[in-house]
């Protein structure tokens, strides 16, 4: 009975908090996901020499404990803004809110933003967009930063996997306008985890 009161009101608090729990499944169903994408002429955004060498992205090994619950604090009246790109592109963004979070006994924290011309499309009302760099950028990870896909988080919390971090189209053509990391999104710290740099 004393178990079954433990397993009640963690989930109680799941639900309360929103919390999520690691998933190494579902990180590797984003990397399956994305070679298939980047092997298929139609959506691939690599160049056509690229294309053709084509096996696999190259991912840092899957790390858990860079699968972080942080705490999200929603901003209130934030105005739009035009972010800057790899082009003179200035697509409309807001700030969403923070995400406080710690990595080896460290605080941190990120950003997070809506892109204002994606949410009007179908599927992508709840869309976040991370963008971040960190100590890897430049060596083992792309100069730019990497992304990550969020969801409005229905609780107090959200988890962010680094694990599922991935470049930006322009890492692997110039053709494409990407936008350029806040430098409040700069994280003083190694983020092993993700794709990595696509050519040395």
């Amino acid at each position: 009975m004393k178990s079954l009161s433990t397993f009640i009101f963690l989930f109680v608090v799941a639900a309360v908090f929103g919390q999520e729990s690691f998933d190494r499944s579902s990180v590797e169903a984003f990397q399956k996901e994305l070679n298939t994408e980047f092997a298929n002429p139609e959506h691939s955004p690599l160049m056509e020499e690229d294309l053709k060498q084509f096996k696999s992205l190259d991912f840092f090994p899957i790390n858990e404990a860079l699968a972080v619950t942080a705490t999200f604090v929603k901003s209130k009246e934030e105005k739009s803004f035009e972010m800057k790109t790899t082009t003179e592109r200035l697509p409309l963004y807001i700030k969403y809110g923070e995400l406080h979070f710690t990595i080896d006994g460290k605080g941190f924290k990120l950003d997070v933003f809506q892109n204002l011309d994606l949410i009007k499309k179908k599927g992508y009302r709840d869309h976040l967009f991370l963008p971040f760099s960190d100590l890897t950028s430049g060596n083992e990870s792309y100069i730019g930063g990497r992304y990550i896909d969020l969801k409005k988080p229905d609780g107090k919390t959200v988890l962010i996997d680094f694990n599922k971090s991935y470049n930006p189209y322009c890492a692997y053509n110039y053709k494409y306008s990407c936008p350029i990391v806040p430098l409040q999104n700069d994280l003083n710290i190694e983020i092993k985890a993700g794709v990595k740099k696509f050519h040395d």
